[in-house]
């Protein structure tokens, strides 16, 4: 699998490019935001001591160094000529810490002064102190992080870990979900057509992975079916095939030998069969393709008598017919379904055929029996599957194709009917088809 087209990696990569541009502008931000804000924590601190100090001096001196005001320890008092009157211990002896004086009227200064590691220094002048015009400042220091590059370069290389970490957990995270794809894909890699009996394995997670080889399972199972149902209709057609042109060969073959109309009509036989044999694979050909022909409202009563009335059939057949059942379906299809049932109940049955006609809730049912050998229980799935006959008295010897009745359900399920087999004396096939509303015209009369 190529790297940039799998799942995984593509995962990988959106959430590093994602996580890692969230991570650049958290840094970005942290940069550019904590040193104005540590910058004026610092101002302020240094502004309230510095006021305090300046208030402080209006009536009194300090007889020694300035104590610490507010947390600040770097204390001044310096007169208009830059001489420092009074200091914290921290700055004895030491020079003023700026010469920035307040100017325009305001009493307050504002400077950052960098003699070695910068401070924060902010003055507040008081013109009648015991000292005279003085200003008093307070100075802190800068934390390391706000005079240094370094806060930056740390928050790099800890987002970079952390994008890192994301990237990593993602493709672990990832791969761990897809694994079990993974071995479903490589087991059907394995599976191939000559052995469709494999299965791939199901994970005990019940989630979507694992009903995702379940279906894959079942469906395997439908297309193992359905191939083993191909490779055994390809082999019986080839020999339904075979025995008819063999015969007409046979035929044709004595015939020119021989000529006389005994051979002639036994060879019009064998290639009326293959025709017959022929013209049921293309209608199921049709039939699988699910090509739907046109429809129409039909009286099932009437199409059952137009069949029986066009039936040359070897047995008597009583009929039973309740009027004003409609069906929607194709004329010709339908028609087809009646006569395999007729044909299949005239060719097996002993003495006669009955077939009724009647509505049962909201369907049209056909029921065609007759007094034949019957079909048993066990069988009666078999004789639905294409080439299937029973043995003995229901053999290929009576003629038929073996694709009647197959070619029969077919159709009823293409009309949303079924066609099943029924408890009797004989051989009982029972239609069922949905019954077609009335048109709207007939529903104002």
């Amino acid at each position: 699998m190529v790297f940039g087209r799998s799942i995984r990696a593509r995962m990988t990569i959106a959430t590093v490019v994602v996580f890692g541009a969230v991570v650049l502008l958290g840094v970005l931000a942290i940069s550019l935001t904590y040193p104005v804000r540590a910058r004026a924590d610092l101002v302020q601190t240094a502004d309230d001591a510095s006021r305090h100090l300046s208030t402080s001096i209006t009536e009194h001196r300090f007889s020694g160094p300035i104590p610490p005001l507010k947390g600040v320890y770097l204390l001044q008092i310096v007169n208009t000529d830059g001489h420092v009157l009074a200091a914290s211990a921290g700055l004895a002896g030491q020079p003023a810490l700026t010469r920035a004086w307040p100017e325009g009227g305001d009493s307050r200064v504002q400077t950052r002064v960098c003699p070695g590691r910068c401070m924060v220094v902010v003055g507040t002048s008081n013109p009648a102190s015991a000292y005279g015009s003085v200003v008093a400042y307070a100075a802190l220091r800068e934390p390391f992080l706000l005079s240094s590059p370094f806060l930056p370069l740390v928050l790099a290389a800890f987002g970079a870990v952390l994008v890192a970490l994301m990237g990593w957990g993602a493709w672990y995270g990832v791969g761990r979900v897809l694994a079990p794809v993974e071995r479903i894909r490589s087991g059907l890699a394995r599976i191939s057509a000559h052995d469709l009996s494999r299965r791939v394995d199901v994970p005990d997670t019940q989630d979507e992975v694992a009903e995702l080889a379940a279906t894959v399972n079942a469906t395997l199972e439908r297309l193992e079916d359905a191939v083993a149902r191909h490779r055994r209709f390809v082999s019986d057609a080839s020999h339904e095939l075979r025995t008819p042109i063999t015969g007409l060969l046979v035929r044709l073959e004595a015939g020119l030998a021989d000529p006389n109309e005994s051979e002639w009509r036994a060879a019009i036989k064998d290639a009326e069969r293959l025709s017959d044999i022929v013209h049921d694979l293309l209608l199921m050909a049709r039939l699988d393709a699910g090509v739907q022909p046109e429809q129409e409202r039909i009286e099932l009563g009437k199409l059952v008598e137009e069949e029986v009335s066009r039936q040359s059939c070897r047995l008597p057949l009583t009929m039973d017919v309740e009027p004003g059942l409609y069906v929607r379906g194709n004329r010709l299809r339908l028609a087809r379904l009646l006569t395999n049932l007729l044909s299949n109940a005239d060719r097996y049955g002993d003495s006669r055929v009955w077939i009724s006609v009647r509505g049962w809730a909201d369907q049209a049912v056909v029921e065609v029996l007759d007094d034949g050998p019957g079909i048993p229980p066990e069988m009666r799935d078999r004789v639905f599957e294409r080439f299937t006959r029973l043995d003995h008295t229901r053999s290929r010897d009576t003629g038929g194709t073996g694709l009647g009745l197959p070619i029969a359900r077919d159709i009823a399920k293409a009309h949303g009917g079924t066609l099943e087999i029924g408890d009797g004396p004989g051989a009982r096939m029972i239609l069922r088809l949905p019954q077609s509303p009335p048109a709207p015209d007939a529903t104002r009369l």
